[in-house]
């Protein structure tokens, strides 16, 4: 697991996630931890490092 930090796009706080890195791609929804609005991420590893990070937020 690789943790990452990074700013929400809804309420602008730092925040981290847990990411597998033994997943090279993966998308998916996933609730901000501080103010529970829904992003979408995607996650790029390559042999191990992460090397694409994107948080998009939802409209709801």
């Amino acid at each position: 697991m690789y943790e990452h930090f990074f700013q929400c796009p809804h309420c602008w706080e730092s925040i981290s996630m847990l990411l597998d890195s033994s997943v090279r791609h993966q998308k998916y929804i996933e609730d901000c931890e501080i103010c529970c609005n829904p992003l979408e991420l995607e996650v790029r590893f390559e042999d191990g490092a992460l090397i694409e990070f994107t948080a998009v937020s939802i409209s709801q």
